[in-house]
């Protein structure tokens, strides 16, 4: 659907998938900590009152989903893309714990524009070669 491993010399052939996404299902590669951008339709939106203004947000692509863990700093720095982005880019560190694995957000990315391209069949200006 919309990420595939990287292969530097198809980066950005690569249309439309966005450039440089880990895939969900290859979550289990990196190490804990280990810098990652991943990309996915959003399929949820948490903010628990008890959370104290965290967010979270899981996305989802053809392998799986991305639970991504949004602190409130970066919530305010984001906040249009967390708020209604409806396809985002996230990249961020890993955390694991517990058997979960969650990105925890350091930049967020509204890529919903490409869903129009995706209907239209064209190719986006920015993912050409």
């Amino acid at each position: 659907m919309l990420v595939a491993p990287v292969r530097p010399a198809a980066r950005n052939r690569d249309w439309p998938r966005p450039p440089a996404c880990l895939p969900a299902g290859q979550l289990g590669i990196p190490p804990d900590n280990a810098r990652v951008t991943v990309a996915g339709l959003v399929i949820l939106r948490q903010r628990p009152g008890t959370a104290k203004g965290v967010i979270f947000v899981t996305l989802e692509d053809e392998t799986g989903i991305v639970n991504v863990v949004v602190w409130r700093k970066i919530y305010e720095r984001f906040r249009r893309a967390v708020i209604s982005g409806r396809l985002l880019r996230i990249t961020g560190r890993m955390q694991r714990a517990h058997s979960v694995t969650h990105v925890i957000a350091e930049e967020v990315e509204d890529i919903s524009g490409l869903l129009d391209v995706l209907v239209r069949g064209e190719e986006s200006p920015s993912t050409a070669d």
